[in-house]
């Protein structure tokens, strides 16, 4: 169930899919949820979640098969489940993580991070600077001189950083 339109791609860190969306894409898209897998995505109580266990089961003589699945809010971590009919269509959100380069943090309560793309140019204000480790993280990083690397995750018209990385100096 890839029915995205073709402008960004990126791919995915740990499964080494390419997610790709068109800006005029709707965020969301049906799917067969018999056709879902573990570490893509869902739209469960209307909120984009990564699948982290999926599982099948066979209902009565006559009765659908069903997916029990159980997977992770992409933005809060909260857990969520969904039982579905397998043959039954369920929303997959279009989820598309970017990369841009770390110019500042700014002084404001809650901090946000000012980003750089470097495929256009524009500067990005308007995401937080994340709270726990990865935030400390790109703290310490940014406040020795080093140059990062941010990734944003944005889905259902919402924006995290979701990762940090140094640049190798060359």
């Amino acid at each position: 169930c890839n029915h995205f339109f073709v402008l960004t791609k990126m791919a995915d860190e740990e499964t080494g899919e390419f997610h790709t969306a068109h800006a005029g894409a709707s965020e969301t898209y049906p799917c067969q949820c018999g056709t879902l897998k573990k570490n893509g995505y869902v739209l469960i109580k209307g909120r984009p979640c990564k699948i982290v266990e999926y599982s099948t089961s066979k209902t009565g003589k006559h009765g659908h098969a069903k997916a029990h699945i159980v997977a992770i809010d992409i933005f809060t971590g909260k857990k969520l489940e969904e039982l579905c009919p397998t043959s039954h269509n369920i929303d997959v959100p279009n989820v598309v993580r970017t990369e841009y380069s770390l110019m500042d943090i700014t002084t404001d309560d809650p901090p946000f991070v000012v980003l750089l793309d470097n495929n256009t140019n524009a500067e990005k204000s308007d995401v937080r600077l994340p709270a726990g480790d990865l935030g400390k993280q790109i703290r310490e990083g940014f406040d020795g001189g080093k140059d990062l690397t941010i990734s944003v995750i944005k889905a259902m018209g919402e924006e995290a950083v979701v990762g940090c990385k140094e640049n190798a100096s060359g």
